[in-house]
């Protein structure tokens, strides 16, 4: 008999509704060992908590996360709240022997990520801790790490990635928690760096060792949300004007374990660019390439292809062959940017039921932090620095 895996999520925004949907669609495509039920909705303000517990298919709502997180019901607690509650709400839970899923960067600081880490290592024996960072999920990215793992590709020489958006590129708009240091810890950085950052390592199986960065912020004050001023939620732009305190671009080039060279770009300001998240890693064998705007396909170089026939390939990555795939539609019907929040879904509560870490744990998200932390230092100072144990 299949055993109940009690959900509780913190956060019902743009993550949350994302999760939600995901715990409530995982068990209606995969068979689980656990039957996820997303059981109650924590936000800070009651009756939008309660709103959104009636819209996302939770019995319960509140507006006490503590209080939650207490209750011997509730087997998971899922953090899709903003970074400034990550650490305090996952430490809770975590002492409170639940299972964590944490939305990425796992935290504002190596500091926050090293106690979170702690926390994961000293929690009663069988609890797990998972980050957030979903497009490992993307079937065409597990799919490629599979072939750099087979060799396809031979030895790694460069890796070169762009997380590109342009939502921030209007000088008016409005000023969200995402541009506040205090509550987000970093902005383009963190926020879609941190994705990069996350895949380059996983995908290439080696930690980056130094980094050599810039920052930039193009837009020092936007409109404040009329909400922070009781309005109704409306950004009023001939209204006030609020500090940005966090990056709106950043690049850096990074040295991996094995010596290859990274490239990376994160920005907001990508006009025409709304989720462009690339990766190409290159190795003395062969090439990979993705772009998460073409999220159903992945683009592979052979060296080893005849003369006269070679050049990069187009694999649709919708075969039940394919990581995940199998489970969803017929082969050619395209997966979309939802599936890959059910494939975390799957892949947390299949490592629960069989005893082991699932990945990534905080260990490998502090490892992500850590990088970040690096990152900044590094373009406060304009050299280059190590992302070092201790370092915030």
């Amino acid at each position: 008999m299949t055993s109940t895996l009690r959900v509780a999520l913190v956060g019902h925004a743009f993550m949350g509704r994302a999760h939600a949907h995901a715990w409530r669609t995982a068990p209606r495509f995969f068979d689980l060992p656990l039957d996820p039920e997303l059981t109650v909705v924590v936000g800070r303000s009651p009756d939008r908590a309660a709103a959104a517990a009636a819209e996302l298919g939770a019995a319960e709502w509140s507006d006490d996360w503590r209080a939650v997180v207490a209750r011997p019901d509730i087997d998971l607690v899922d953090v899709c709240a903003p970074g400034d509650i990550h650490a305090d709400v996952a430490i809770a839970a975590l002492r409170a022997g639940k299972h964590v899923l944490c939305e990425k960067p796992l935290a504002r600081t190596v500091a926050e990520a090293e106690r979170m880490a702690q926390a994961a290592r000293a929690a009663p024996v069988g609890t797990r801790a998972m980050c957030g960072f979903s497009y490992r999920r993307t079937p065409a990215l597990a799919y490629a790490r599979r072939l750099v793992e087979d060799g396809r590709i031979g030895t790694v020489r460069h890796v070169r990635a762009q997380y590109l958006q342009d939502w921030l590129s209007d000088p008016d708009a409005p000023l969200t928690w995402r541009l506040d240091k205090e509550i987000a810890g970093s902005g383009a950085l963190g926020d879609i760096g941190a994705h990069s950052v996350d895949t380059a390592q996983w995908l290439v199986g080696e930690p980056i060792e130094a980094v050599s960065a810039q920052l930039r912020t193009f837009v020092g004050s936007r409109p404040v949300l009329a909400e922070q001023r009781g309005l109704g939620g409306r950004a009023d732009t001939g209204a006030e004007r609020g500090p940005v305190t966090v990056d709106d671009a950043v690049a850096f080039t990074a040295s991996f374990g094995s010596g290859a060279l990274g490239v990376f770009e994160a920005t907001r300001f990508a006009l025409g660019r709304r989720n462009a998240n690339r990766i190409e890693v290159n190795g003395d064998r062969g090439s990979i390439a993705f772009d998460f705007e073409r999220m159903n396909e992945l683009e592979l170089y052979d060296a080893s292809d005849a003369d006269g026939v070679q050049g990069f390939r187009r694999i649709q990555v919708t075969e039940p062959v394919h990581p995940y795939t199998g489970n969803w539609w017929p082969a050619g019907h395209g997966l979309g940017y939802e599936h890959v929040f059910t494939h975390q879904v799957v892949d947390l509560v299949t490592a629960i039921a069989e005893g082991r870490q699932p990945s990534p744990g905080f260990d490998e998200a502090l490892g992500v932090q850590r990088v970040l932390d690096a990152v900044e230092r590094s373009a406060a100072s304009e050299s280059i620095l190590t992302p070092v144990d201790g370092a915030s």
